[in-house]
């Protein structure tokens, strides 16, 4: 377990050299409670088989005492979307779900299972602000800005240990608009379109 409620943030990477566009990856890092450095990386190719690279993109959490977290799912730009998505956390499969006919942001919320733990992830207020739950524990999620933000920074309530603060900070490299109703109809012609090109 690390701190009782404390906060953290990750800062943008920038790339030292000129990189074509294709190649770039988007990467954040920064000091997490007594848990160390730790890293967000989208697309993170080492998570999609070469020969799905075409249709699906990934997204990775490392670091130094952090389960390393991934998630890949059909590409939405550079981000996976939740669409057949596959998530890993410390080398396992979990699961998700969440119900598309749902009004509003908690009974659109994600339902994940991980390593025996039930979580729920939301949207809050906002398309930059999230929320991992489960039982006793919570970490807030806040984006400096929806596209590659500068920051991503995170507050800890409860008994949160070093998966809760793995997951919280994967999702935020997962393309997950479609958790309010309203960003679900702004992006379904975008996620459309994508899902008729593959």
């Amino acid at each position: 377990m690390v701190n009782d409620g404390f906060s953290f943030e990750l800062r943008r990477g920038e790339p030292t050299g000129q990189v074509r566009l294709r190649d770039r990856v988007y990467w954040w890092t920064g000091e997490v409670g007594n848990l160390g450095g730790v890293e967000l990386a989208y697309p993170a190719r080492e998570v999609v088989p070469v020969a799905d690279r075409g249709l699906y993109v990934g997204t990775a959490v490392r670091g130094d005492s952090i389960p390393p977290s991934t998630f890949q799912g059909l590409g939405y730009t550079v981000r996976p979307r939740l669409a057949r998505g596959v998530l890993t956390v410390a080398g396992q499969a979990a699961t998700f779900s969440r119900s598309t006919w749902s009004t509003d942001r908690r009974g659109r919320a994600l339902r994940i299972a991980a390593l025996g733990r039930e979580y729920t992830y939301r949207e809050d207020r906002d398309k930059r602000h999230h929320t991992l739950e489960r039982a006793g524990a919570s970490v807030v999620m806040t984006r400096s800005g929806w596209k590659n933000p500068k920051t991503i920074s995170g507050t800890t309530a409860g008994a949160t240990d070093s998966v809760d603060l793995s997951l919280a900070i994967l999702f935020e490299g997962i393309y997950t608009r479609n958790l309010s109703l309203g960003g679900a109809m702004i992006s379904a012609p975008g996620r459309l379109f994508s899902r008729v090109a593959s």
